[in-house]
């Protein structure tokens, strides 16, 4: 698991998330085991209670479930239920900012769409420079 620890949000946000994106990226598959607490608590050097809390997120997610005895195993569809509460999380962190901040600068829809399209040209571009 990749996870550089930052000081931006609580350390079990950031474990959740990393556990989240290995999900993601198929690094960690459905019904297949994440790392132990005690592995990740050693691997970043932090409390297993925090790792522990970051993972019981998951759990009230339905994104893992706890084998008693084994530890904590990836659900079914749990890729899809991380995408689904992305997508939303999304939607309400930056798009509506987006809008709200359009709105007051008086951009009308039009000329936002322009120039969302310029940036994804823009970065696009940029992209392709690294390939």
């Amino acid at each position: 698991m990749k996870l550089i620890l930052n000081e931006d949000e609580p350390i079990f946000i950031q474990i959740s998330k990393a556990i989240e994106d290995e999900i993601l990226t198929d690094s960690i598959k459905e019904d297949e085991q994440v790392p132990s607490t005690t592995e990740l608590s050693r691997l970043y050097n932090i409390n297993p209670a925090t790792v522990l809390k970051g993972m019981n997120i998951l759990v009230d997610k339905n994104i893992l479930y706890k084998k008693r005895g084994l530890g904590m195993f990836v659900n079914r569809g749990a890729k899809n239920t991380i995408k689904l509460l992305r997508k939303e999380s999304f939607k309400n962190k930056f798009i509506k900012n987006l809008i709200e901040e359009a709105n007051k600068l008086d951009i009308d829809k039009d000329e936002l769409i322009k120039k969302l399209s310029k940036v994804g040209y823009e970065y696009n571009t940029q992209l392709n420079q690294f390939k």
